[in-house]
């Protein structure tokens, strides 16, 4: 499933780890604005040509029949896991169903690099969809199991809901993204100092 030119970077990324992307295609988690941003196959392919590995993935054999509901339980299973895992609730507090889905996810083959002659890198897998699905499976394991989970922060901006990845070197940042819902929350703050009235001293 190789990128093409008419591809568009049509998803939000940078929350810092690929399981935080996956989970923020569902907008504005838990608001009465919650948008699904992967409402058919056309969708998980481009989110998957997006943040899979760079030049996409050669399918070496048909897609498989993983349909865009089991890609979204699987969004889903990794939102709990690592909710659970930020409030230190410990692992055994996660469900089975979700659990044995992430697993599931994560235990399929993933993309295999190889050079070709051009000296170009290249990847391949017998379903793209499943493969990079593995990575992100893995990645959220992976992320729940270290002391990064200790810097994963929901965006403070009520109307987002992204969960991302603190990488400040104090750890206090607040937004998923300063140039989306910090810019808001700075608008909506001068706006408020604005509408204020004027208090003679």
């Amino acid at each position: 499933m190789p990128r093409s030119a008419a591809d568009t970077r049509r998803f939000r990324h940078g929350a810092g780890r690929l399981a935080l992307d996956f989970i923020r295609t569902l907008s504005r988690r838990g608001t009465p604005q919650e948008i699904e941003e992967l409402p058919d196959p056309e969708a998980l392919f481009a989110w998957v040509r997006q943040f899979g590995p760079s030049g996409g993935i050669v399918a070496v054999a048909p897609l498989g029949a993983l349909s865009v509901a089991d890609a979204r339980q699987l969004r889903e299973a990794i939102h709990e896991l690592i909710v659970v895992a930020c409030r230190g609730e410990g692992l055994a507090a996660w469900r089975s169903p979700a659990r044995e889905r992430v697993n599931r996810a994560a235990a399929a083959q993933t993309p295999t690099p190889a050079v070709d002659a051009w000296g170009r890198v290249r990847w391949s897998a017998p379903d793209p969809l499943s493969a990079t699905l593995s990575l992100v499976a893995r990645d959220a394991i992976d992320l729940v199991d270290s002391g990064a989970i200790t810097r994963v922060r929901a965006c403070a901006d009520p109307l987002c809901g992204a969960l991302f990845l603190d990488e400040s070197r104090p750890g206090t940042r607040r937004w998923c993204s300063m140039n989306t819902c910090g810019n808001r929350a700075k608008k909506q703050t001068g706006r408020t100092t604005k509408r204020k009235p004027h208090t003679p001293a």
